[in-house]
């Protein structure tokens, strides 16, 4: 494990990073992310960012079932020792002691400067991963592109914009209208 200080220079250990060595990097600020040992690194979202996160925070608080728990980043997701994302937000199972505690749904709310990562990249792993519902929020458009996972890979259920509702069945009903998500 290579430990790291706000002073050191983030070159990659012999063989790449692992999720055992983001738990020694410092609280500075910026999200660090793991896929295949690669290190990703993004720097403090946006104020349009943090406003569309919160209140999809609050709407999908508001409606979770008993058993499912809404998390906001930072929040890691791992998926192997050499694969960990923290998405802008995580829909789970309550039970810590549940077997398979895979997320239901990730939502990345997009920024210009991880867009390309989380609509490639980011979205790739999850969809390796067996996420069932990966959600984009854009604050700049407004839009919600709602992405399921059939037969192992992601399909486009919804793209909605401006005041138009998204009514959603998976991973719960709740709906959605991207131009609240920015008030």
């Amino acid at each position: 494990m290579t430990a790291v200080t706000t002073t050191s220079f983030l070159s990659a250990p012999e063989g790449g990073w692992t999720a055992d060595d983001l738990a020694t990097f410092p609280d500075d600020g910026l999200r660090y992310e793991l896929v295949d040992g690669v290190l990703l690194v993004s720097s403090a979202p946006s104020e349009e960012h943090q406003i569309a996160l919160g209140n999809l925070f609050f709407l999908l608080r508001l409606a979770v079932p008993d058993e499912l728990r809404v998390q906001v980043a930072p929040f890691d997701v791992r998926f192997s020792p050499r694969r960990q994302l923290q998405p802008d937000l995580v829909v789970l199972p309550k039970d810590r002691a549940a077997p398979d505690r895979t997320p239901v749904l990730v939502v990345e709310v997009l920024s210009p400067s991880t867009s390309a990562t989380d609509r490639t990249l980011k979205r790739l792993v999850f969809e390796q991963g067996g996420i069932a519902s990966y959600w984009l929020v854009d604050p700049l458009t407004p839009s919600l592109t709602v992405l399921e996972l059939r037969e192992g890979s992601y399909v486009e259920a919804a793209v909605v914009t401006g005041a138009e509702r998204y009514q959603s069945s998976r991973p719960f009903p709740v709906e959605v209208v991207p131009a609240d998500l920015l008030q």
